[in-house]
């Protein structure tokens, strides 16, 4: 397997640049990341299906990953409940290390073979639910250990790497490889493979959520109310859904506390 995420970048003598010439050239590199993801859209959209009908049934979507590739499936997971008003238990990102390696790494996890299951049975993970592992390199054994025993165990398996014909895509059911090519800094992952894994995330969780019904034309009806923002955006919604005041729909979303249950209740 040649690891495409570890050749020599297209530039060198980073040192030596000005900021100009760096956010220039990282800012080229960046443009190409979305022309990559839109050339694997077939590969999202088999992953998607099969999520949406396990998590349609009752079953849960799972992230896991290791350093950026782990955060990035935490962030995502994270703002599923106040995006979309869903339990904090439908998406669940895990990283190798635990909590404390959000914010710090924590060394050598990544390259346990066996913890990575030891932390999906600690939620009790079962054939109902689907498996995402994340990984640019496709090569971390984290990650490995935790979609081989998956596969064991009948739980369907997709995952997001960087690299062609990688160690995590073969216990993959639904791989999708997304070839960014060399990174600006050479190896660094963070960059281009992270954006990509970002954008992926994102196509994932929201067209998950779409098909789920928790938005109502294109408005985040059953977002939660955790801030002023949110409170006058949802203000927003009432007043243009329903035709009314702005005084009314604060009272209105005051009293029921939910943008989608004032508007089911008196729209029509």
């Amino acid at each position: 397997m040649k690891k495409i995420t570890e050749s020599d970048s297209k530039y060198d003598g980073l040192e030596k640049m000005s900021v100009k010439e760096l956010l220039n050239h990282i800012n080229t590199e960046d443009k190409t990341v979305a022309n990559c993801v839109e050339s694997i859209i077939p590969q999202i959209e088999k992953l998607v299906e099969v999520i949406v009908q396990k998590v349609s049934s009752g079953g849960r979507l799972f992230y896991i990953g290791a350093g950026t590739s782990g955060r990035l499936g935490i962030v995502d997971a994270s703002e599923c409940p106040p995006t979309f008003g869903v339990p904090h238990d439908m998406v669940i990102g895990l990283i190798a290390g635990g909590d404390n390696a959000i914010r710090k790494a924590v060394e050598f996890t990544e390259d346990n073979l066996d913890l990575g299951w030891s932390d999906l049975l600690e939620y009790n993970v079962d054939s109902n639910d689907v498996v995402i592992g994340i990984a640019a390199s496709g090569t971390t054994p984290y990650v490995i250990g935790a979609l081989n025993n998956c596969q064991k165990n009948n739980i369907i398996t997709g995952c997001i790497v960087s690299n062609s014909e990688s160690p995590i895509a073969s216990v993959s059911n639904y791989p999708i490889e997304i070839i960014v090519g060399p990174e600006f800094v050479t190896g660094s992952t963070r960059m281009k493979a992270g954006t990509a894994q970002k954008l992926i995330l994102n196509m994932i969780s929201t067209s998950l959520m779409i098909k789920l019904k928790r938005i109502q034309g294109n408005k985040m009806v059953d977002m939660q109310l955790s801030n002023n923002k949110l409170v006058e955006r949802g203000v927003k919604m009432i007043m243009e859904k329903l035709n009314i005041d702005k005084v009314k729909a604060q009272k209105l979303l005051k009293k029921f506390g939910s943008v989608r249950i004032v508007i089911d209740k008196f729209n029509g």
